[in-house]
């Protein structure tokens, strides 16, 4: 069995994991959204590495992290104008292009797609890992499949462990939530994922964004292609049951969340509660974690994943979650949490 390295390092030390990368090995890194695993993207054996550590189905695809925009046409048959602007707009950052794949690019990083996911992650150490290695790097999160997402390198130990040739700890992440994903082989262009980028900044844009029916579905689309990673598969749960509260009332959410943490305690169950700053003032039961302000979405977003997995480590039968508006960031938190819950949606 392999030993795992964890690296701590600065930017400029890197060279040990770019080797691991050209030879074909794994590496855990931090990206300004999650925990990365990534492996050379060009490389059948190394990409199929990670569907196996993952336990990843094959038909979900990677995205590909670039250093740069300039370096697209290691990946991409054909560049659109939109491409162009967006690059200029958010890249280095968590917004991911579907495009055109080059024929380079195998079939096993696409998910069997004849279109490639990319992105220039925002984080000096993804960067200069990438740059080091000289190799465009898939990377999806590193974490095991249908797992909350890791924000921080004890989370892809804990999920992955040996299986990973070196871990790169570069503290916790910033956003918390994965990038967007928009698909710009279509007109008008559609978002298949959203993340850190908002619908509303593309539409600022672009004009024109149509939202997958995917994303705010209360129930799972499990026919066609998987077009986007997190778009078919049940993701970012918890080993716990997971209840979300939703509506059009903050405060009856509120009330709701409280009084279902109530009746499964009744039950027997330990229960967990995902809630607002707001709304944690109504919780008169269960273990308690408050999320962040409703009017503060980035704040739920950064500590969502992690918050999911501190109710694994407190041994929760049940989990109950308050939802927010889905709007801007909170689009994103929302999507993530109908996925932790399987579709187990409850309306105040």
């Amino acid at each position: 069995m392999m030993r795992t390295v964890v690296l701590k390092c600065p930017p400029d030390d890197l060279e040990k994991a770019a080797q691991v990368l050209r030879e074909g090995g794994l590496v855990a890194f931090p990206t300004e959204t999650v925990y990365g695993l990534g492996a050379n993207a060009l490389d059948e054996k190394a990409v199929a590495k990670i569907f196996h550590a993952k336990g990843r189905p094959p038909d979900n695809p990677l995205i590909v992290h670039l250093a740069s925009a300039e370096d697209l046409p290691q990946v991409v048959a054909s560049i659109p104008p939109e491409a162009i602007v967006l690059a200029s707009r958010f890249w280095p950052g968590p917004l991911t292009l579907v495009l055109p794949r080059k024929e380079e690019v195998p079939l096993i990083t696409t998910g069997g797609l004849e279109t490639v996911a990319v992105r220039v992650p925002d984080h000096p150490l993804a960067l200069e890992l990438i740059r080091r290695s000289g190799v465009p790097v898939a990377g999806p999160s590193a974490n095991l499949s249908g797992r909350p997402s890791p924000t921080t390198a004890a989370h892809v130990l804990e999920d992955l462990g040996d299986k990973v040739d070196v871990i790169i700890d570069g503290g916790p992440t910033g956003l918390g939530v994965e990038s967007t994903v928009l698909d710009l082989t279509t007109s008008p262009p559609v978002l298949l994922r959203p993340g850190g980028v908002t619908w509303e900044a593309l539409e600022e844009v672009l004009g024109k964004v149509i939202l997958d029916p995917a994303i705010l579905a209360k129930e799972p689309i499990e026919e066609g292609p998987v077009r986007s990673p997190g778009m078919k598969y049940r993701h970012y749960a918890p080993k716990a049951k997971v209840y979300l509260v939703e509506g059009q009332d903050e405060e009856r959410i509120a009330a709701r969340v409280d009084s279902l943490a109530a009746e499964l305690a009744a039950a027997g169950l330990k229960v967990g509660v995902l809630a607002t700053a707001e709304g944690a003032a109504r919780c008169g039961r269960g273990l308690v974690l408050i999320g962040g302000s409703r009017r503060d979405p980035a704040a739920l977003a950064a500590s969502l994943f992690a918050h999911l997995r501190t109710f694994d480590r407190l041994d929760v039968d049940a989990v109950v979650v308050e939802g927010i508006k889905p709007v801007g960031l909170g689009l994103a938190v929302m999507n993530r949490l109908r996925k932790a819950a399987g579709y187990n949606i409850i309306e105040a």
